[in-house]
């Protein structure tokens, strides 16, 4: 055979492999659906992802769990590299891997017969062992409900300070801010207001919901830099905070973090977000800013974002944005004024083209027959369907019977 037929077909050897890694990649960089049964209290759930994807339920209904086995299906091997750095003993153990990623003793929730499916790739305990042949970079950035402990006095944790005990997801968002504040403030150290973070002059409506002309700055007391909040005059520190103030910064702490580009901080291949709980604390003009920050993520940086919820301040806004996105060329205004912007405006530039995104809702509820959980799509939010849909998976039901108690009495007069 000629040298030159030789090197061609070493050359197309080459990129085939090449081709065939990049789409291997590809398939876990985005997540598309995850399916799970018998893990946790969960019986079988079953989520298609769309560029935002709502879960909401009543407490210990699964979704914790479901988004951890998520982030576990999706990264598992930069998970168990990451606790073998952090000198856990791991070794290939699957009963190791999940007591190190859920917290000690939880390996037992991948019960017998767990099925664990990601963008249709079986995942089992024998898998979980192998996974550091996977990619290592990490594609699911996760924001636990727990945030507010990677705060300690206004310091940011490591991940060695937690205990084994502590789920991976809340030491590791910990230990990622730490190194991103620690290599990113600046030489003021000012966290807010940012001076070139946050696209769209989403910084002003924050600062009248939440910060009220606030600085929040990293100052250096015995030694160690802390958070300190500056407001007329006086240096509040951090446990003095208003509970708003306190839940939302290490929120609005890893939204910077997803949207700089750092020449120091290593840049993983995020392409997905979940966000637990991200009301919690929070006023609802300040939950509806938060949104804000979200279509921004989804618009300006083009991430996927996954979030869990007991608000109906979320709801209320997938439901007019579904009815909205099909006015065709008044979708943009009706959207601009959700947030009362004008279409011209930063922020309102930065809507553009939202209505093209789609959003998903499922609902995780426990069934009377055996008290397990199951998921089911609510997308449609329809006021005419079922009850569970009418009423959002429950969130306004309590609502909707005082008005029809109002109604009720109100006839009697």
């Amino acid at each position: 055979m000629p040298i030159s037929t030789k090197i061609f077909k070493f050359a197309q050897f080459l990129y085939n492999r090449l081709s065939h890694a990049s789409n291997q990649y590809a398939s876990y960089t985005m997540i598309e659906q995850l399916s799970i049964s018998n893990v946790g209290p969960i019986a079988n759930a079953s989520v298609c992802f769309g560029d935002l994807t709502i879960l909401v339920g009543p407490q210990a209904s699964g979704k914790s769990i479901f988004l951890e086995t998520l982030k576990l299906a999706a990264d598992r091997g930069y998970i168990i590299d990451a606790l073998n750095r952090y000198g856990y003993v791991i070794g290939r153990h699957s009963h190791n891997i999940l007591n190190g990623f859920y917290g000690e003793g939880l390996s037992a929730i991948w019960r017998k017969g767990a099925s664990v499916t990601l963008n249709g790739n079986k995942i089992t305990r024998k898998s979980l062992s192998q996974a550091t042949q996977q990619p290592q970079g990490e594609t699911l950035y996760y924001i636990p409900a727990q945030r507010i402990l990677s705060i300690d006095d206004g310091r940011l944790r490591q991940f060695s300070e937690f205990s084994y005990a502590t789920p991976f997801v809340l030491r590791r968002f910990s230990e990622t801010l730490r190194v991103f504040i620690q290599h990113e403030t600046g030489q003021n150290n000012v966290l807010f207001p940012p001076r070139y973070r946050l696209k769209g002059d989403s910084c002003k409506p924050l600062n009248e919901s939440i910060f009220h002309d606030a600085r929040v700055a990293m100052e250096e007391q015995m030694g160690q830099k802390r958070m300190i909040l500056t407001i007329d005059g006086a240096r509040l520190p951090f446990i003095t905070w208003s509970a708003g103030q306190k839940e939302f910064m290490p929120l609005l702490l890893a939204f910077y973090n997803l949207t700089t580009k750092s020449r120091l901080v290593k840049q993983e291949p995020y392409s997905t977000v979940v966000i637990e709980e991200p009301e919690m604390g929070l006023h609802p003009q300040a939950i509806v800013h938060t949104i804000l920050l979200v279509c921004e993520l989804l618009q300006t940086y083009d991430y996927r974002v996954v979030i869990s919820t007991h608000s109906p301040i979320f709801l209320e806004f997938a439901w007019a944005f579904n009815f909205l996105r099909h006015r065709r060329d008044k979708a943009h205004q009706a959207i601009c004024e959700i947030f009362n912007v004008t279409p011209d405006s930063a922020i309102g530039q930065m809507l553009k083209g939202l209505e093209q995104r789609n959003i998903n809702t499922y609902y995780f509820s426990r069934r009377k027959l055996d008290n397990r959980v199951t998921a089911r799509d609510i997308s449609s939010l329809d006021a005419q369907d079922d009850d569970i849909i009418a009423d959002w998976g429950g969130i306004t039901s309590f609502a909707s019977r005082l008005g029809q108690i109002v109604a009720k009495y109100a006839t009697q007069q």
